[in-house]
C-alpha cells in the first residue's frame, strides 16, 4: 500500500495553510495566515475563495458539521466550525452549542491547549497538557485519567469511534498509539523534525502521520506502509475524505497535499488483487501467472476477497466477483453512502455503511437487513461483527458486554431473541463457519484478554459461556471446518475440536496444538486462517506464514458425514495423541459410543472406557443418552431426559450416584415412588463416614418407615426389567412399522 501524491505547481495560499476539511469525498475548504478560506473541487480542479477573514484572525483549526461519514450520498456538510490562534492560549476547555452559547467549561490549566478530541462515545474529551494527555469524562466527580505521553511538548491528537484508539503526536518528534486506558501500544522511532499532525482513516484500520517534508502512511497498529517526501514544509493539520480513500494535507509552504492510498493487496489461496490506480484492480493467480485487470467507473471505495468471491463496492456500486471468471461481475446500485465493511462468509456479504447492514447473496439479491436499537453502523469493525452461513453476530457499542444474535436469512433476532450477555467488556468475536444451524458457536475476547465460546442458540435456559483461554489477543476460525486458533501471550495455540469444552474438559489439553510464538515479536495479529494455512502479521507489518496439520480438518469432515470407520483408520494413521482425543471428543458428542470406546482406550482413559462400556450395556435408548449427558457433565439436562421418558426411578439413581441427595428425595417424595430406597441409600452413605443424619427434610421423611434391603432391591430389579421390556416393545414396534 503506498500514497499517490498531488501537489499544484503554485500554491493557492500566500501564507502557510493551517487547517483542512472535506465536506465530500470531492470537495475540501482550506485556511491559511493569509486569512483566506479557499474551496476546492477535485473533479474539475478549480478553487475558489469564499471567504476573507479579518487582519487579525489566524484560523488554526476547521470542523464540519455533520459529521459527513456514514451519512446518506446525497448529504453534505453545510456549516463548519473555525478556531483561530486565541483559543486554547488560554488552558481552558469549553463546551459550546452550535449557536455560539456557551454551555461549560470542562478544563483550566496554566499550560496552552494545543489538540483536543471527543472520546467515541461523546461521553469524554481528550487533550494536551504540555507532555501530558489527559482523558476528561464530561461527568462531574467522574475520574480523570492523566499520564506523561511524551517528552516534548504535545502538538496533536486523534481519538477514533471505530478502534477506540488514539494517536498522539509531539515536538519529541514521535508519534504514538494508545488504548482508551492510556496504555502504550506503539511507540514510533524519533523523526527528523517536530511530528506536527496525526489523523485517524474514519473506518479506524490506517492514519496518516505529517512532519516537515513528510507524509506517511501508518497500519492502526503503528507500523507504516508508506513514506512520501513532498515538497511540502511542515504538514499542519490532516484530513481523511469521507470515503477513506484520500488525504489533504495543509502545508507551511502554502499549498494543499492530496494523497491517494493505492496498491491495497488482498489474498486469498492462489490470488493476489492488487487496487493499481483508484478506478483500477490487478488480478494475479499464482499458480499460472495469468493477469486480468478489472475497471471501475468509479472509485475503489472497500473491497474483500474470500469464499472464491471478490466484492468490491466504488462510491455507487457494488461489484461480485466469481475467482471462476473475472470478465462478467454482477453489479448492482449501493442504497446509502459509503461502504464501510464487507464481510464474507460462504454463502453470502455483509455490506455495512451509513444506513444500515445488508446481506447479499452472491448472486446479488438481497436477503436481511438486521436492526437492533441505538445501533450506530459507523462504528462497527470486523473485531465486532461476524457473520457465518446463518447467524450475524454484533458487539453493542452502548453496552459492550452484550452481542446481538440474528438469524441472516431473515434478519430478526435469533431464538427466543435473547441476547449473549457476558460479565465484563467484549473485545472482539467471531462465529464459526461450518456445520449446522443448532450447532453454531461464537467465539469472543473479553477485556481480560480471556477467551469463551459458546453456543448462539438462545431459548430458554442460559446457554453456558465456557472459558477456553486466557492472555488471548487475537483469534480466527479456520474457513473449511471448525478449527480455531489463537496467540496467547507467549504461544500460538490451535483447538483442533473447540466443542470438547462441552463434551469432555478434561481432554481439552489433549486437544490442542501449540507453538511458541516468539518469533512473532509484540502484538501479532492474525489476518486469516484459510484452509491449514495461518496468517500473521508481525508488529513490523510483516506476514507469517503457519501451516498446520491437514489431518484435523480430514477428521472433522468425516465425522461430518458419518464416516466413523475411516475416522478411526486416519487415527490409527497418523498416530498422534491429539487425532484420538478430537475423535473421542466428537464421538461422545455424536453419541457413537463404539468408535469412542476405541478412541478412549487409545488416550489411556481406562476409566472413561469402562463407563463407556457401562453405557452400552444399559436397557433403553433414553437412559443411554442421559449416562452420555452426564458424561460431559450435563446433569440437569440428563434428569430431564429420564423424566419425560417415565424413568423417574432412574433419574432419582443418577442423583443418589451423584450424592444429589436433596434432588434425589424431592424427585421422590413428588413423584410418590422410592422414597424408601433414597432413604435407604442415604442411610448407608452415612454409616460409611460414621455421621449421624442432620437433614431436617431427611430426618422428618424417616419417622415411622422401615428400610428393607430386600423390597428396595427387588424394586430396583423390577423398574429395570420394565425398562428392558418397554425399549423391546419399541424395538419391535419399529420393526414392524419397517415392514409395514
Amino acid at each position: 500500500m503506498r500514497l499517490k501524491i498531488s501537489l499544484l505547481k503554485e500554491p493557492k495560499h500566500q501564507e502557510l495553510v493551517s487547517c483542512v476539511g472535506w465536506t465530500t469525498a470531492e470537495e475540501l475548504y482550506s485556511c491559511s495566515d493569509d486569512h483566506q478560506i479557499v474551496k476546492w473541487n477535485l473533479l474539475t480542479s478549480e478553487t475558489s475563495q469564499i471567504v476573507k477573514l479579518p487582519d487579525d484572525i489566524y484560523p488554526i483549526d476547521l470542523h464540519w458539521f455533520p459529521k459527513s461519514f456514514g451519512v446518506k450520498k446525497q448529504t453534505q456538510a453545510e456549516s463548519f466550525v473555525l478556531t483561530s490562534s486565541d483559543v486554547g492560549e488560554d488552558g481552558q476547555i469549553k463546551i459550546w452549542s452550535k449557536t455560539g452559547m456557551l454551555r461549560s467549561t470542562l478544563a483550566q490549566q496554566g499550560t496552552p491547549v494545543y489538540s483536543v478530541a471527543w472520546g467515541p462515545d461523546s461521553e469524554k474529551v481528550l487533550y494536551t497538557a504540555g507532555k501530558q494527555l489527559i482523558i476528561k469524562p464530561l461527568q462531574p466527580n467522574a475520574k480523570v485519567l492523566q499520564w506523561k505521553a511524551h517528552d516534548g511538548i504535545i502538538l496533536k491528537v486523534d481519538w477514533n469511534s471505530v478502534n477506540d484508539l488514539i494517536l498522539s503526536a509531539g515536538e519529541d518528534c514521535k508519534y504514538k498509539v494508545w488504548d482508551s486506558y492510556g496504555r502504550l501500544l506503539y511507540n514510533s522511532q524519533p523523526h527528523e523534525h517536530p511530528i506536527t499532525s496525526v489523523a485517524w482513516a474514519p473506518d479506524g484500520d490506517l492514519f496518516a502521520v505529517g512532519s516537515f517534508h513528510t507524509l506517511r502512511l501508518c497500519d492502526k497498529t503503528g507500523w507504516s506502509y508508506a513514506l512520501e517526501k513532498p515538497n511540502t514544509g511542515s504538514i499542519f493539520n490532516i484530513a481523511w475524505s469521507v470515503d477513506g480513500t484520500q488525504i489533504a494535507g495543509a502545508c507551511g509552504n502554502g499549498h494543499v497535499v492530496f494523497a491517494h492510498v493505492v496498491e491495497q493487496r488482498w489474498e486469498w489461496k492462489n490470488f493476489q488483487v492488487t487496487l493499481t490506480k483508484r478506478r483500477t484492480m490487478q488480478v494475479r493467480n499464482v499458480l499460472n501467472d495469468a493477469v486480468d485487470l478489472l475497471e471501475f467507473r468509479d472509485r475503489v471505495i472497500k473491497a474483500s476477497l474470500n469464499y472464491a468471491h471478490l466484492v468490491v463496492s466504488t462510491s455507487l456500486q457494488c461489484y461480485v466477483f466469481s475467482t471462476k471468471n473475472w470478465n462478467t461481475p454482477l453489479i448492482f446500485d449501493l442504497k446509502e453512502g459509503t461502504v464501510s465493511l464487507i464481510l464474507q462468509a460462504e454463502r453470502h456479504f455483509l455490506l455495512v455503511d451509513g444506513g444500515g447492514i445488508y446481506l447479499y447473496s452472491y448472486e446479488g439479491r438481497f436477503i436481511s437487513s438486521p436492526k437492533f436499537p441505538g445501533m450506530r453502523t459507523d462504528i462497527l469493525n470486523a473485531q465486532t461483527v461476524s457473520l457465518s452461513n446463518d447467524t450475524i453476530a454484533i458487539k453493542d457499542k452502548a453496552d459492550e458486554k452484550i452481542i446481538f444474535l440474528f438469524d441472516a436469512t431473515t434478519g430478526k433476532p435469533l431464538g427466543d431473541g435473547k441476547l449473549l450477555s457476558h460479565k465484563n467488556e467484549i473485545l472482539e468475536i467471531a462465529l464459526d463457519q461450518k456445520g449446522l444451524t443448532h450447532d453454531r458457536k461464537i467465539a469472543f475476547i473479553d477485556k481480560n484478554r480471556d477467551l469463551y465460546i459458546t453456543s448462539v442458540k438462545r431459548f430458554g435456559k442460559e446457554e453456558q459461556i465456557i472459558k477456553l483461554g486466557t492472555m488471548v489477543h487475537t483469534l480466527a476460525w479456520c474457513d473449511t471446518c471448525n478449527i480455531l486458533c489463537g496467540l496467547q501471550d507467549t504461544r500460538f495455540t490451535v483447538w483442533y475440536y473447540p466443542n470438547t469444552v462441552y463434551v469432555d474438559r478434561d481432554i481439552l489439553p489433549k486437544t490442542l496444538y501449540e507453538k511458541d510464538a516468539s518469533e512473532f515479536s509484540k502484538n501479532p495479529h492474525i489476518v486469516s486462517f484459510v484452509g491449514n494455512q495461518v496468517t500473521i502479521r508481525r508488529a513490523d507489518g510483516s506476514l507469517v506464514h503457519i501451516s498446520i496439520s491437514p489431518y484435523p480438518a480430514i477428521l472433522h469432515e468425516y465425522v461430518g458425514s458419518s464416516k466413523w470407520e475411516d475416522a478411526v483408520r486416519l487415527c490409527r494413521f497418523v498416530k498422534e495423541q491429539t487425532m484420538w482425543a478430537c475423535l473421542a471428543a466428537m464421538a461422545i458428542a455424536n453419541q457413537d459410543m463404539t468408535t469412542a470406546e476405541i478412541a478412549y482406550a487409545a488416550i489411556g482413559e481406562i476409566d472413561k472406557v469402562q463407563y463407556i462400556n457401562s453405557i452400552k450395556d444399559l436397557p433403553s435408548k433414553e437412559s443411554k443418552i442421559a449416562h452420555i449427558l452426564m458424561f460431559s457433565g450435563n446433569i440437569q439436562e440428563a434428569e430431564t431426559v429420564l423424566l419425560q421418558a417415565g424413568l423417574v426411578y432412574q433419574a432419582i439413581q443418577i442423583n443418589i450416584n451423584l450424592y444429589n441427595w436433596e434432588r434425589a428425595l424431592e424427585l421422590a417424595i413428588k413423584y410418590k415412588t422410592h422414597v424408601d430406597t433414597v432413604l435407604a441409600y442415604r442411610q448407608k452413605f452415612l454409616e460409611t463416614f460414621g455421621k449421624q443424619e442432620t437433614n431436617k427434610q431427611y430426618l422428618q421423611t424417616a419417622e415411622g418407615l422401615q428400610i428393607d434391603w430386600d423390597k428396595i432391591k427387588a424394586k430396583i430389579e423390577l423398574e429395570i426389567t420394565k425398562e428392558r421390556e418397554r425399549s423391546s416393545s419399541s424395538q419391535a414396534n419399529k420393526t414392524m412399522g419397517l415392514k409395514y
